[in-house]
């Protein structure tokens, strides 16, 4: 302020414009604003909107309605298939993919890049073609089906081919969840219980086991989901009989060609569920083995 003689006048004060910072306080740019908008944007519209629609749909009747929707019969066994079959795949890809990831990072052997090559070739191909594969080899017509079949086992268009799918297509998971943790293990360890006198079942329990036993939960976490919910493979191979071999991505597809998109939608809702919870366990899981690495 300043007298300028009697009358008092005041200057003007400016202030700092104020910068929008992070959560970790730093300054952010015009540009990096516009850009966390624009990815906040795009994930919302691909994600979170049509998750958003879903719900919705699948509610429009009201709880009631959603209720005898999931209450079908054909409904609770399709998603009982669904939900046995992932646990079965995914405790058997637990096992064999921890011994994989073992071998390739344990054993030096002729082929083993060729090992490696083929572990991700169910990543790689379209699901439908796993399902046409699984037909060829164990379809009636084919000579190992023919087999399998005279011994009174049916695996194409039955229950053995639904978790035999699931066991092909998520067959990677448990395999690149653990190979990290493996090569980060120093077999020093294991020598040294194995000087101390330890055996062997006592060293693979209290040695190898605690280390990558978080990798293979996440793996086997990661193998349940995606086996709840595969369809590609599914819809060629189990045969969609109504309370035997439908399974409930399957089912959902029949209830939207029958002219029921709410009871589709139902379905769908519950899978979602599902989904949701094993993402975030999934990720802690991962967290945690990547926590036990460092």
């Amino acid at each position: 302020m300043s007298l300028r003689g009697s009358v008092l006048t005041r200057e003007p004060i400016l202030e700092t414009p104020k910068l929008v910072t992070d959560e970790h306080g730093a300054s952010l740019g015009a540009s990096t604003i516009l850009l966390r908008v624009a990815v906040a944007s795009y994930v919302g519209t691909m994600v979170a909107l049509p998750v958003g629609v879903l719900v919705l749909e699948g509610f429009r009747y009201g709880v009631g309605a959603f209720v005898h929707a999931i209450a079908q019969s054909t409904a609770v066994d399709a998603l009982a298939l669904s939900l046995w079959t992932s646990a079965i795949a995914a405790a058997v890809n637990g096992l064999v993919g921890t011994a994989i990831a073992w071998a390739l990072v344990r054993w030096d052997f002729p082929g083993r890049r060729l090992v490696a090559l083929l572990v991700d070739i169910p990543l790689a191909i379209p699901t439908l073609v796993a399902g046409i594969l699984i037909v060829a080899l164990f379809g009636a017509q084919a000579p190992l089906g023919h087999w399998f079949s005279v011994h009174g086992i049916d695996v194409a268009y039955a229950r053995p081919g639904i978790v035999l799918a699931l066991l092909f297509v998520t067959l990677p998971f448990v395999v690149r969840a653990v190979e990290p943790v493996l090569v980060d293990l120093e077999p020093a360890e294991e020598e040294a219980a194995h000087t101390l006198g330890a055996s062997r079942v006592r060293t693979l329990a209290q040695v190898l086991l605690p280390p990558i036993l978080p990798a293979v939960a996440a793996g086997m976490v990661q193998t349940f989901a995606r086996s709840i919910a595969e369809f590609g493979s599914l819809a060629v191979v189990s045969g969609n009989i109504p309370h035997h071999t439908l399974v409930a991505p399957v089912y959902i597809l029949g209830q939207v060609e029958a002219g029921d998109p709410a009871g589709a939608a139902a379905a769908s809702v519950v899978l979602l569920a599902i989904a949701l919870v094993l993402q975030p366990v999934s990720g802690g899981l991962a967290r945690w083995a990547g926590a036990r690495r460092a």
